[in-house]
């Protein structure tokens, strides 16, 4: 297991295609997925072929990672950063089962990976997006010191964009 990073109650880690199955009930979630853009992975298979096509922990040194319940072990979603070069743009996200919302487990982590992010990677700005009406992961965006920057429509979605400097 590569350990990334770790907080007070979680460490995060690189995905590999054993999470295919945790993956995959995540992203089967309709909730889950509702402000995503993304669509549910057919079978746990295209999950882990997704995750075996997975490059950009070995192209630049981050990614999505795993995050994972110190106390029991237990798989909770991802969170991490992720370089977007057409944009030239580094961004903050996360994705948690419902079970887990609510918690401060997407605070606690995002707020590590842009620590991480600033402070291993030399990043000068990361960014933050959410659909508008996700007020949820807005609020984390906020809690975690991001700033409101513009919205922005992406690929013919509206995103409101958050933003904060090293």
């Amino acid at each position: 297991m590569n350990k990334i990073l770790e907080t007070t109650r979680l460490y995060l880690r690189e995905m590999t295609p054993e999470d295919a199955e945790s993956a995959y009930l995540l992203n089967l979630d309709p909730e889950v997925i509702q402000y995503t853009g993304d669509d549910p992975f057919e079978s746990i298979e295209e999950a882990r072929d997704f995750l075996e096509k997975y490059e950009s922990y070995q192209k630049y040194g981050f990614g999505r990672w795993g995050v994972i319940l110190k106390e029991t072990n237990e798989y909770l979603g991802w969170c991490g950063l992720k370089y977007t070069p057409e944009l030239d743009e580094f961004d903050i996200g996360y994705r948690f089962m419902k079970k887990c919302w609510g918690k401060g487990y997407a605070s606690e982590a995002a707020e590590a990976c842009i620590r991480l992010g600033f402070e291993q990677f030399n990043m000068k700005t990361i960014v933050g997006r959410a659909m508008p009406a996700n007020a949820a992961s807005v609020r984390v965006l906020q809690k975690i010191g991001l700033t409101y920057l513009e919205n922005r429509i992406t690929e013919g979605t509206e995103e409101v964009i958050y933003i904060k400097h090293k």
